[in-house]
């Protein structure tokens, strides 16, 4: 597994547009943010604490009107990872629901870590229709459609019976369950394996053997740094709060219908106007925009209203990289 150092972002570029190297067995060593950044997190969760309480109380609705019994929850790596111990937590406190919480990798093009599904399912006997797949956010929908494609083979391959539906916070593209199509600030986006365990991006080389388990790297010298407990406990507490005060969730998902509509028609738009044959170089909301400052070398940003507070951290990101702002 190459891995490269964090500044040599021309390096990394080099080799993904080349084609000689695939996103998923190419990583950066992570360093841990600085004061600057940090500060710009820790606005970031206070502002937002009131939406966040409500967008993960509507998605434990969500989830819990749709599976029956006990519910396994299975975040995507890395993202979805702190997402799904909050909703553990609300799913078992204000739903009453028997629950449990893992995280496999998954890496577009490369597809689910089929084997670690394998483990939950056989070795810990967790129903397949108990099973809820869990992100952050969905962007372009690219991870949603391999989680969909990787699921549909392994059901047919192990004879089960696993939904390939992806529930998350917010869902730009039309392409899985959430309660929201807006373009929502999710705090976690600003920061790496710092709010995310200590662990790495997951990644799997190209001759990856199909019944090995993806990899990571630890942090364990971030320790100091952690705020991935931090951050769940004063999000709980605001959930809580929520609950106390009287809300009430609503259980019914938004309408995908809008968000691929809107979705295709900003592709559409973006790759005439900037002359891209390649989805993939294209990055659509806050979270996907954050991910990319942080490990990529875009050649701009389009940001709608420059003057949102939400994109205070983007701004930071872009001057240090020396990115097109506009």
């Amino acid at each position: 597994m190459p891995l490269l150092d964090a500044s040599d972002l021309v390096a990394k570029e080099r080799l993904l547009q080349s084609g000689q190297c695939h996103y998923g067995s190419l990583l950066s060593r992570e360093t841990p943010p600085s004061p600057e950044y940090l500060a710009l997190f820790y606005a970031a969760v206070t502002r937002t604490q009131p939406q966040m309480a409500r967008l993960l109380l509507d998605l434990a609705a969500i989830i819990a009107a749709q599976r029956v019994g006990q519910i396994t929850l299975i975040s995507l790596l890395r993202a979805g990872l702190p997402l799904g111990v909050l909703l553990k937590r609300i799913l078992t406190q204000h739903f009453h629901r028997q629950v449990a919480h893992y995280a496999v990798s998954i890496l577009r093009d490369r597809g689910l870590d089929t084997q670690a599904l394998r483990v939950i399912l056989d070795h810990d006997q967790r129903p397949a229709a108990s099973v809820a797949f869990v992100d952050g956010w969905i962007g372009k929908g690219m991870i949603a459609a391999t989680l969909t494609r990787a699921v549909t083979a392994f059901n047919q391959n192990s004879g089960r019976q696993l939904a390939p539906h992806l529930f998350a916070l917010t869902d730009l593209a039309g392409a899985g369950i959430a309660p929201t199509d807006a373009d929502c600030l999710i705090p976690t986006c600003l920061l790496n394996a710092t709010v995310a365990g200590l662990i790495s991006r997951s990644v799997a080389a190209p001759d990856h053997p199909s019944d090995a388990l993806h990899t990571c790297v630890t942090y364990p010298q971030f320790a100091a740094q952690d705020v991935s407990r931090w951050w769940i406990n004063v999000t709980d507490q605001a959930v809580t709060q929520l609950v106390a005060g009287g809300y009430q969730p609503n259980a019914t998902p938004v309408d995908p219908q809008r968000g691929r509509e809107r979705i295709g028609e900003q592709l559409a738009n973006l790759t005439a106007q900037c002359d891209i044959s390649d989805l993939h170089r294209v990055k659509i909301g806050l979270g996907e925009a954050t991910r990319v400052l942080q490990r990529r070398l875009p050649e701009r940003v389009l940001v709608r209203d420059p003057a949102s507070a939400d994109l205070d951290h983007l701004r930071y990101l872009a001057q240090r990289r020396a990115v097109t702002w506009q």
